[in-house]
């Protein structure tokens, strides 16, 4: 391996291992070595956008594009970018678009179509997101963030028979999610009934449910003692909100991180904080 690749590879070896600076200095040997690479332009862009600064990752990037105007990787990476943090949707479909004129494989068009939807969504064009979803090709996919992204997609154009990971799956990543609870939290709902909605009810919304809630705790020992149904657990149901999840997600792997905070937050303030404030003044001096 020459050095120039060795500079190149331990940039995004760096990268993975979250020390940004060292990437960056890794990039900046390669350019000394090759002024004119685009692939350390599009490391630096990387970096720089893994650092929170949006117009030097975009300057990096269409830098890269200027020194070879075939490189997708860095029009999707720009894409990204002009999507969250700087919110430029004209400019990141622009670059799906011209990502999209190269694109060979499957892997690349779905890559550039997520991201060209993502950007009309947050745009607001809701019809045009839409008819791209219909673009993306069918699954099953190789890569499962892709089935996790694809899902997500049609979950927010309303095709929810069609979305992936379905129900199902869901329930089961909400199972583990409580399984992995601290022992202390989970005591609480280790007998809970699963259920997966893709959003809360307006009956619940209503009666002052957020709705973007993850998760509900529902069937609360003293309202089930009220109604004369089950009193062996401290929660009977757990409602998991599909839609609101996968916004948050990003990720399949992220599903369960998410529901997992949520039963965090929802546990302490339902039970912890509840017997907290119950305990006599004297127990809490």
């Amino acid at each position: 391996m020459d050095q120039f690749s060795a500079h190149l590879d331990r940039g995004w070896d760096l990268v993975q291992r979250g020390d940004t600076r060292g990437a960056e200095a890794s990039a900046r040997r390669a350019l000394e070595l090759d002024p004119n690479s685009p692939e350390a332009h599009n490391l630096l862009g990387y970096v720089a956008a893994l650092e929170g600064d949006g117009e030097e990752a975009i300057e990096n990037y269409r830098q890269a594009i200027a020194l070879d105007d075939t490189y997708l990787e860095a029009m999707l990476n720009a894409a990204e970018v002009y999507i969250h943090p700087l919110g430029e949707y004209d400019q990141a479909i622009e670059m799906c678009d011209q990502a999209l004129d190269l694109a060979e494989v499957d892997e690349e068009i779905i890559d550039a179509l997520l991201l060209k939807f993502d950007a009309l969504l947050a745009k607001g064009d809701t019809d045009e997101a839409a008819r791209v979803v219909e673009r993306i090709p069918s699954g099953p996919y190789d890569n499962p963030n892709h089935t996790f992204l694809v899902g997500r997609a049609l979950y927010e154009i309303g095709q929810t028979e069609r979305a992936a990971p379905g129900r199902e799956a869901f329930a089961g990543l909400a199972q583990k999610a409580i399984a992995g609870l601290n022992p202390v939290l989970r005591r609480y709902v280790d007998a809970a009934d699963v259920y997966v909605s893709d959003v809360p009810g307006m009956e619940l919304v209503a009666e002052g449910v957020d709705p973007r809630a993850l998760v509900l705790l529902d069937g609360l020992i003293s309202d089930e003692l009220s109604r004369g149904g089950r009193a062996d657990a401290p929660c009977a149901r757990i409602f998991v909100y599909a839609i609101n999840v996968a916004r948050l997600a990003g990720s399949v792997e992220g599903i369960e991180r998410e529901i997992s905070l949520a039963l965090e937050r929802e546990i302490t303030a339902t039970f912890l904080e509840a017997e907290q404030a119950e305990r006599p003044e004297s127990e809490l001096n």
